[in-house]
C-alpha cells in the first residue's frame, strides 16, 4: 500500500501530517523525504556503512559474519550498532563461512602409557605465552589422496606456532610439527604440550622428542572432543574459511593454501572473539608493550 497519496489527502483537506503519519506507521522525515525524492540522513548513512561493510568483508576473504564485520568497524573508529551491521549485512546478500565435516584421524593405543591431563579444559587466553601449547591433525582432501596437517597452538595468544603437512599419519608428522614450534619459538622454560590420545602424540618417539626439548606432555581423555577445544576450534575455523567444498588439484596446491591462510591471514590479521577481536599478532604485540 502506497500511504503517501492518504497523507497528501489529508494535508490538503487541512488535516495533521504528523496524525497521518502516525496512525499510518510512518515517519514525518520518511514521508517529506519520498515526496522530494531525496534520500534521509539514515538512508545516506546506510549506503555508506554497507559500501564499507562490503569492503570489510571482502577483506575477510569472505569469511567474516555481523560479530566481526562489527568489531572491525569499531576498531577503525566507526561508531555503529551489531544490529545495524547484521541488517546491513543481510540487504547486501552477505554472510560469513561456516564448517564442514569428517573424517577420523585419531586412533588411540591402548598400551600407551597413562598420561595426565594438564589443563583440564582450561583454554582460556592469558599473558604467559609459550607456556603451554594444543595441538592436533586434521585432513584436507585432494585429487591425489589425502593431506594431512598437523599443528601446534600457543592456548594463550591463539597463535599457531608449528604445522605441518604430509601424505600419511605416521608419527613423523607430529614429530615435525612440534620440533618446528620449539625451534621458531624457543620457551624460556618447561612448557605444556596438550593433544588427544592419538597413537601419533603417545608414541615413544614423540615422547622422545618432548623430552628433548623438555615439553610436559598432556592429554585429554578418549572420546571427549571438549578436551582439545582449542585445536578442534582451529580446525573448523580453517575448514569453513578455506574453500574446501571441492578436492584441491595437488596436494602441493592445498599446502600452499593453508600456508598462505596461516601465515599470512591467520596469525596476523584474523580477529578473534576471545582475544578482544585482535590477531594473535597484536595480542601477543600488545603483551610486549
Amino acid at each position: 500500500m502506497n500511504v503517501h497519496p492518504f497523507i497528501e489527502a489529508e494535508k490538503q483537506a487541512g488535516h495533521s501530517v504528523q496524525r497521518a503519519c502516525e496512525l499510518l506507521k510512518v515517519s514525518r522525515a520518511a514521508f517529506y523525504a519520498r515526496r522530494t525524492g531525496t534520500p534521509g540522513p539514515r538512508a545516506v548513512r546506510d549506503a555508506e556503512l554497507t559500501e564499507r561493510i562490503t569492503e570489510v568483508h571482502a577483506a575477510s576473504r569472505g569469511t567474516y559474519g555481523a560479530p566481526r564485520v562489527h568489531a572491525a568497524l569499531q576498531h577503525e573508529g566507526t561508531v555503529c550498532g551489531r544490529r545495524r551491521v547484521a541488517r546491513l549485512i543481510r540487504s547486501a546478500g552477505l554472510a560469513g563461512r561456516h564448517l564442514r565435516r569428517y573424517h577420523r584421524t585419531t586412533v588411540p593405543d591402548p598400551q600407551a602409557a597413562a598420561r595426565p591431563d594438564l589443563v583440564g579444559r582450561d583454554f582460556r587466553p592469558c599473558p604467559a605465552l609459550d607456556t603451554r601449547w594444543c595441538g592436533d591433525i586434521t585432513y584436507i582432501a585432494t585429487e591425489e589422496g589425502w593431506l594431512y596437517l598437523a599443528t601446534v597452538i600457543d592456548i594463550a595468544s591463539r597463535r599457531v606456532v608449528g604445522w605441518a603437512t604430509a601424505d600419511h599419519l605416521r608419527t613423523e608428522l607430529v614429530t615435525d610439527a612440534l620440533r618446528t614450534a620449539c625451534t621458531q619459538r624457543r620457551p624460556a622454560s618447561a612448557v605444556v604440550f596438550h593433544s588427544d590420545r592419538g597413537c601419533q602424540y603417545t608414541s615413544r618417539e614423540f615422547a622422545s622428542l618432548a623430552h628433548e626439548f623438555d615439553i610436559r606432555l598432556s592429554v585429554g581423555r578418549t572420546g571427549q572432543c571438549w578436551d582439545n577445544a582449542l585445536a578442534e576450534s582451529f580446525f573448523a575455523t580453517l575448514k569453513s574459511e578455506l574453500p574446501c567444498d571441492r578436492p584441491w588439484p595437488s596436494r602441493a596446491a592445498a599446502r600452499a593454501a593453508i600456508f598462505e591462510w596461516i601465515e599470512s591471514w591467520y596469525n596476523l590479521r584474523r580477529m578473534h572473539s576471545s582475544l578482544g577481536y585482535r590477531s594473535p599478532a597484536a595480542y601477543e604485540a600488545a603483551l610486549a608493550a
